[in-house]
């Protein structure tokens, strides 16, 4: 697959041969739909917890005697019936992550990048770089580009100026390489990869 390679004043610099074995995969929602589940459970924290009999601080004492008061027989006020007891299975604190295979990760990603291409959603530029960490210039830059919502993904390391420039526009992230991810790519209506993003997925992705 043929990609135009654009700098950040969107002239084309010339061209870059993709590889259809990551961009060219045929779009699967299911595969991206749990590749998706599979991040957002390992950011839940899973903290949420309720009290239950053992953990209420009431007297475990028999409130009255068993017989002859009139009242349903009771063994302690640790119930989940009276006021303050304990609650009857509550949330716990838990782990909410599942597993998923190294194989299955890669496929989803493979296959994030292959919808993004097809939808005409993916940008190749020749580097994310800025000599100053210029906010409104950069600015200018996206505009002449017409990205306003858009991921970018640079090789192993993020130019310094670009990420300072870039983190007060609204829409427009920057991760390196080893940070790409599914949920990410799919958040932005455009994709934007770098030269060094391109050969560093591939060895990632083909190793």
């Amino acid at each position: 697959m043929k990609q135009d390679i654009l700098n950040l004043e969107n002239k084309n610099v010339g061209s870059i041969e993709l590889n259809d074995a990551i961009y060219g995969l045929e779009v699967r929602a299911d595969i991206l739909q749990r590749v998706v589940n599979w991040q957002l459970a390992r950011l839940q924290s899973g903290n949420h917890q309720t009290k239950g009999r053992s953990d209420v601080a009431l007297t475990a004492a028999k409130p009255f005697k068993q017989k002859g008061s009139g009242n349903a027989r009771q063994g302690s006020r640790k119930g989940a019936q009276f006021r303050k007891g304990g609650v009857v299975f509550g949330p716990v604190v838990r782990d909410h992550s599942f597993d998923l295979t190294k194989k299955f990760r890669k496929l989803g990603l493979k296959t994030a990048l292959s919808a993004k291409a097809k939808a005409g959603n993916l940008v190749v530029i020749d580097e994310a770089k800025l000599s100053a960490p210029k906010t409104k210039d950069l600015q200018a830059k996206l505009n002449a580009c017409g990205l306003t919502n858009c991921l970018f993904i640079d090789g192993k390391e993020v130019d310094v100026n670009f990420a300072l420039a870039s983190r007060n526009i609204a829409g427009v992230d920057i991760l390196p390489t080893i940070g790409a991810n599914v949920y990410d790519i799919l958040k932005k209506d455009k994709l934007v990869l770098t030269k060094d993003a391109v050969s560093c997925l591939e060895e990632r992705l083909n190793g």
